[in-house]
């Protein structure tokens, strides 16, 4: 899985209407305010592990500060909400010509079960998840705080 998490004082999802370009009435736009929005990217190999190690790296990340200023304070600790946006651009392979291949991407119904769950992992964990819609046009507005964007790639970071 590849996530790129943002810090941000305020975020938001909207679902856009394919033909029209317009807000979609049949999805209820969600909106965080401190917390972190989290663009996640599932590969055909992610599963259970990933989704367990990424869930205990994000719950206890200190990356809110204190009343030092130091990023000391975990997303729990400051009373933070998670905006989790599925994002299979992550796996965007650019190496050769101009139009990206999304071959290293997971499989639609694979990555929205994998998806799915890591959302729910993170409610396990007493986080408050909001979700946008998979697979649908979305209009993301996300106000970085520091900024912070760490970037987490379970085929990096788990070996």
């Amino acid at each position: 899985m590849r996530i790129v998490l943002q810090r941000v004082s305020h975020g938001s999802v909207d679902v856009l209407d394919e033909e029209t370009g317009k807000r979609d009435l049949t999805f209820e736009p969600q909106t965080i305010g401190q917390g972190y929005v989290l663009l996640v990217g599932v590969s055909d190999t992610d599963g259970d592990e990933q989704i367990a190690w990424l869930v205990h790296k994000i719950a206890n990340l200190r990356v809110f500060e204190d009343e030092n200023g130091k990023m000391n304070l975990s997303i729990g600790s400051v009373g933070g909400s998670i905006l989790s946006i599925s994002q299979f651009t992550l796996f965007a392979d650019v190496r050769k010509g101009n139009r990206p291949s999304f071959v290293k991407a997971g499989a639609p119904d694979h990555a929205k079960q994998v998806w799915l769950r890591f959302n729910d992992a993170l409610r396990a964990e007493g986080l408050d998840v909001k979700e946008g819609r998979f697979g649908a046009h979305m209009r993301v507005d996300i106000a970085n705080d520091g900024p912070v964007t760490i970037v987490m790639d379970t085929d990096e970071l788990m070996k």
